[in-house]
């Protein structure tokens, strides 16, 4: 019995669904009719049995049916055991069916689901290139009103008025401008010497949180979006309250952020009280010799800086230089950058012997400790040079101004020597060629293309070309001065690639102003501080 069965579920395993069900159709038919004559016999047996009268005849006819009966009910088994496979194949069909319309569905889904991320990302792009069109178009809308006022300040002042009375003083914008890439690209090594500091000390660190908190700030200062970065500050500030109390030093860290991002919307006086109330909460957590004390400390120092309180500001910057030289040293870069802060505050009240003396130090210490490469070591030679030019030390001017210059030069094209000059030496040049009478009118491309290769998008190089051509029309070399302004209008054109569109309009628009007042008038020549000062959280 065995060796019969085996090789038939060989066989029926490399059936395919198909062919079982086909054979089992076949087998269900066969036992219908196997089941029908069995049925048939019996019922003939049964008739047999009532016409026989011998007892030994009828017990063979009765043993013969009882057989034909467990033939049927196996016959019968075998039929319902057929029909479980056939009702068991017709509800794999109903799950492959099912199966198939799950998967399409599936696929539908799929495909809906990467039409709405599309939808979604087409979306975003439209919301971020409308917001910024918005912001471009609020600082645009500022930028008119503020050269309205330039207009304004310009009739009334006359040139002449301007050079019999006071010397000028820098412009707020100039002194303390809102630079929020100092801020971003700053963040991280305000960190690192506040931690140093801190470590010092054993004293506090500020929270990532809060510096992640600071950056989320400046981004929406930065895009004009006030109604997002005050709310977000003012939650924040109150979470920390409730969950600190207020003297403690994170709200004053929370005080320092919102105070600068009231500053940016010129609420001067909100911002006041704030960074006084952070600076209160500070020295009394963490010391008055602190370093988070002494960036409070500037902090309102510039915030006073741009209402024009020097006097106010300065002792304030006195005080966070000493609070840095006495926890960092007086060599580190954080000091060089509180004594370009003072040397500017002092700079707006004629003090210029302390000018002078606060950014030697600066320069020493840029050089020393980052190099002469470095583009603070560029900034602090341009404001000591505008120091000089206030005084009317024109030649020590011209010489930190060459110096910028030749060392930008030599940062792109190796050292000066007869065939790789500076351009200031081809001013120079042009200059005496033209009062030989042998003038050369071939465009300014000749000279190599200085312009392009210095990649002048750094603010102090190309005030440098501005103020040191300045400084030539006053002595007379109005070939010189055009070379250099020609290379600065250039330089700038190469850079304001990088720069939004009002910044671009800015730039032209001091670019003709420049150009205006040399022409007018030698004696009203007005030279450009590159000089910045940092605000720090």
């Amino acid at each position: 019995m065995s060796t019969m069965v085996y090789p038939r579920e060989e066989k029926l395993e490399k059936l395919s669904q198909e062919e079982i069900i086909s054979n089992t159709k076949l087998v269900i038919q066969g036992l219908e009719a196997l089941k029908n004559e069995h049925n048939s016999i019996l019922h003939s047996l049964l008739e047999t049995i009532k016409c026989l009268k011998k007892d030994e005849e009828a017990s063979v006819v009765h043993e013969k049916s009882s057989l034909l009966r467990k033939s049927v009910e196996m016959i019968e088994l075998g039929l319902g055991e057929a029909q479980v496979m056939m009702a068991l194949s017709n509800h794999l069909n109903a799950v492959e069916s099912e199966k198939q319309k799950l998967r399409a569905q599936v696929r539908r889904l799929c495909q809906e689901n990467q039409w709405l991320r599309d939808e979604l990302a087409n979306t975003q792009q439209k919301l971020q290139k409308s917001e910024q069109n918005v912001a471009q178009l609020e600082e645009e809308k500022k930028h008119l009103e503020f050269m309205n006022q330039l207009k304004k300040y310009d009739e009334d002042v006359s040139p002449s008025e301007e050079k019999d009375g006071e010397p000028p003083k820098d412009s707020l914008d100039d002194l303390f401008p809102n630079d929020e890439e100092e801020h971003t690209q700053g963040m991280q090594q305000q960190h690192n010497s506040a931690a140093v500091a801190a470590a010092q000390q054993g004293g506090y660190e500020i929270p990532a949180r809060l510096r992640t908190l600071h950056n989320l700030v400046i981004q929406y200062a930065s895009q004009g979006r006030y109604e997002v970065a005050v709310p977000l500050c003012k939650q924040a500030l109150e979470d920390l309250e409730k969950t600190s109390g207020h003297d403690h030093p994170d709200v004053a860290t929370m005080l320092n952020i919102l105070a600068l991002v009231y500053r940016d919307q010129n609420k001067y006086k909100e911002a006041a009280h704030l960074l006084n109330d952070a600076l209160s909460i500070r020295e009394k957590t963490l010391g008055k010799d602190h370093p988070a004390v002494a960036a409070t400390l500037n902090n309102l120092a510039v915030l006073y800086g741009k209402r024009g309180k020097y006097k106010e500001a300065e002792p304030l910057c006195k005080r966070a230089l000493e609070i840095r030289e006495k926890v960092l040293g007086k060599d580190h870069p954080d000091v060089a950058k509180q004594l370009n802060n003072l040397a500017l505050l002092c700079q707006n009240q004629g003090k210029y012997e302390e000018v002078e003396y606060y950014y030697c130090r600066a320069l020493e210490i840029y050089e020393c400790r980052l190099g002469p490469d470095d583009p603070n070591v560029a900034k602090t030679k341009n404001n000591l040079a505008s120091c000089f030019l206030k005084q009317g030390k024109y030649k020590e001017a011209e010489v930190l101004y060459k110096e910028i210059l030749t060392r930008a030069h030599e940062k792109e094209f190796g050292s000066v020597d007869a065939e790789n000059k500076p351009i200031w030496m081809h001013a120079e040049e042009r200059e005496e060629m033209s009062k030989g009478k042998h003038r050369d009118n071939m465009p300014y491309g000749e000279y190599g293309g200085w312009y392009k290769a210095c990649k002048v998008n750094s603010p102090t190089v190309n005030t440098t070309l501005r103020n040191l051509g300045a400084l030539y029309r006053r002595q007379g070399k109005l070939e010189a001065a055009e070379t250099l302004e020609e290379c600065a209008v250039r330089s700038r054109k190469q850079s304001n690639s990088g720069l939004d569109p009002v910044q671009q309009t800015r730039v032209v628009e001091l670019l003709k102003e420049d150009g205006r007042r040399s022409r007018d008038s030698l004696s009203s020549v007005k030279y450009e501080s590159g000089s910045e000062a940092g605000d720090e959280a």
